[in-house]
């Protein structure tokens, strides 16, 4: 072991030691979110940060909007009780999607806790159900699916289990992007963020149902063993009620995006201040080794912690910046820029981009749960949606859209 990276080792225990012994975590500051590591000039101009709903009860993560406008957002079983897991927003509601009997906890077959919502190329809604509580074990082989939903009928009309050693007992199913123009029906690419078992990256046949892992425990899919943050005046730790001591919270791949024009696809470790794209057609090829398909893995430039990414038909990747309060906007020609800085985004979550060219963000405050404050829920609601023009076009992979104005890599 390297001295240095001892002494850092050394060093974050010992700030993590006297943040658990004096309680200085406790005290929040509300309104000095830290000041980004990059350039804040504007060059992709944006809109206002505009409020769309404010949630008063369970903490939203995902949020995706359909071609017509309709907005759709989930709740996982987290530490809030939900009534429903899937809603659409209508005239300022939360409606349970598609009905409330499709939810809850009594069969696998119902929507349990979803952490992503995604409406894909053909306007289908899909449901990425983690089929756990609180980020822990699966409840069981047919709990974790992905559900997809017509938004014409309402009517569930497919739903796809994985077999063992796809998904792992300890997987944690965050999010989910589509490829339609590869396969019958198309293609989808999902982040396996677990927290105590090995990360990887989902390749899932939509017409088969047939599932593969690709990048198993790679180094690029890891949360990374340096990473360290502060937020809220204080370092963000894991801080369970029955722990002596804090641990980091070690979250693996999280956001993903594909780039335009199919060909790579952007992923990142929630603990981590890394980007990483990688071919999707080795990806999508189901008899390459991870050791081909990480040949083809090019590590981005980037200095801060993003959660969910989006990507747009200009060539460009957006981030959320949740150590900064902020969204980043990643350009073609690699250079990374603020969008938004707002001391309202605490803990941006997960982008949309819909085809009216505003960028959907949630905003729940992740940070301040009872699990990383001895059991205190430091939470003030409501939680928040908000959007901002970009005007950008988002990506649709399938074979009737038009050719990408921008390949990406």
């Amino acid at each position: 072991m390297r001295w240095g990276r001892l002494a850092g080792g050394l060093a974050i225990a010992g700030v993590a030691g006297w943040y658990a012994r004096t309680g200085r975590y406790a005290s929040i500051r509300w309104d000095r979110p830290g000041r980004p590591p990059y350039d804040e000039s504007g060059g992709v101009r944006a809109g206002d940060l505009e409020v769309v709903h404010e949630f008063h009860g369970a903490m939203p993560t995902g949020v995706t909007v359909s071609r017509e406008g309709r907005i759709f957002v989930n709740y996982p079983r987290w530490e809030d009780p939900i009534d429903f897991t899937v809603a659409e927003l209508r005239e300022g509601r939360e409606v349970p999607f598609p009905d409330a009997g499709s939810q809850g906890d009594a069969s696998p077959d119902q929507l349990f806790s979803v952490q992503s919502v995604v409406v894909d190329p053909a306007d289908r809604l899909w449901a990425l159900d983690t089929g756990t509580v609180d980020m822990g074990p699966i409840r069981g082989r047919d709990w974790a699916k992905l559900v997809g939903i017509d938004l014409a009928t309402g009517r569930i009309v497919k739903t796809i289990r994985f077999p063992p050693g796809v998904v792992h007992e300890t997987t944690y199913l965050n999010d989910v992007r589509f490829d339609l123009r590869r396969g019958d029906d198309g293609m989808a690419f999902i982040t396996d963020s677990s927290s105590s078992g090995p990360n990887g990256i989902i390749v899932v046949d939509l017409a088969s149902g047939r599932s593969w892992r690709k990048l198993n425990d790679h180094p690029s899919v890891r949360p990374d063993r340096a990473f360290f943050a502060v937020l809220d005046g204080g370092p963000v730790m894991l801080r369970p009620r029955d722990r002596l001591l804090p641990k980091p919270a070690a979250i693996g791949s999280d956001g993903i995006a594909i780039a335009a024009g199919g060909t790579r696809l952007f992923y990142c470790p929630l603990s981590s201040r890394s980007l990483y794209s990688v071919s999707v057609d080795a990806l999508a090829d189901e008899g390459a080794s991870d050791a081909d398909v990480a040949r083809t893995i090019e590590r981005e430039d980037r200095r801060f912690a993003s959660d969910g990414l989006e990507a747009d038909l200009q060539g460009r990747i957006y981030l959320t910046d949740w150590e900064h309060n902020a969204i980043v906007v990643r350009t073609p020609e690699g250079r990374y820029e603020t969008l938004v800085w707002d001391p309202r985004l605490w803990w941006p979550d997960t982008l949309s981009l819909s085809d009216d060219g505003y960028l959907y963000v949630t905003a729940n405050q992740l940070q301040r749960q009872a699990k990383f404050h001895r059991g205190r829920d430091l939470r003030r609601r409501p939680f928040h949606l908000f959007r901002l023009a970009v005007n950008a076009t988002p990506v649709r992979l399938s074979r009737e859209a038009p050719r990408a104005a921008a390949e990406g890599r």
